[in-house]
């Protein structure tokens, strides 16, 4: 089954925290987590495919962070090569350009944001418009307000990442409307 958007839903609406893995040891650590899908935020052109292939494997789905992975560029042709020679699922970018390419190729895509300031809210707006992920991301999570005002201006789902230090923050994300959260804090792996 490929990634969709409805099953995203239904899987983070089961296991509301994603997994992000960053290096060998946390990919085997994910194997624990109910969670079906694993955000990949390491890696380079000669190890992804592998990388995914694992998480795979594992039977869960495979978000890969192209902008982190190391050998590609961030020009459109890294989202060709993601597709064509690794299995993933879908990708994760913060560049309008590599999810409208996304697009085009049929993948899953996330656009991922960092909150700093009133303009970067109002080019969320403008980005999600112009290039219509499946869902947004946005960092650091601990802001529930922004949250709330973001989910009734664009109409995607949200996932919370950056700073989840405890359970509070995943609850205080999940409470503001985020769908779910993701974070490399693998003591909040356990839903």
């Amino acid at each position: 089954m490929s990634l969709t958007k409805e099953y995203f839903m239904e899987a983070t609406e089961a296991c509301p925290v994603i997994p992000a893995i960053k290096n060998e040891e946390w990919l085997e650590g994910c194997r624990e987590s109910e969670c079906g899908i694993v955000y990949i935020i390491y890696g380079d052109i000669c190890t992804i495919a592998d990388i995914v292939q694992r998480v795979k494997e594992m039977g869960k789905k495979a978000i890969v962070h192209v902008d982190l992975i190391v050998g590609l560029s961030s020009k459109e042709i890294s989202v060709d090569f993601i597709q064509k020679y690794t299995e993933a699922d879908g990708i994760i970018s913060m560049k309008p350009g590599l999810i409208k390419r996304a697009n085009e190729l049929g993948m899953f895509t996330i656009q991922r944001f960092y909150m700093m300031d009133a303009l970067t809210y109002a080019n969320i707006v403008k980005h999600v418009k112009n290039c219509n992920p499946d869902v947004v991301e946005f960092l650091p999570a601990g802001l529930p307000k922004v949250i709330q005002y973001l989910l009734e201006e664009i109409d995607k789902p949200v996932v919370a990442s950056g700073l989840i230090l405890d359970k509070e923050d995943v609850m205080g994300a999940l409470k503001a409307g985020a769908f779910a959260v993701s974070t490399t804090n693998r003591k909040m792996w356990d839903c």
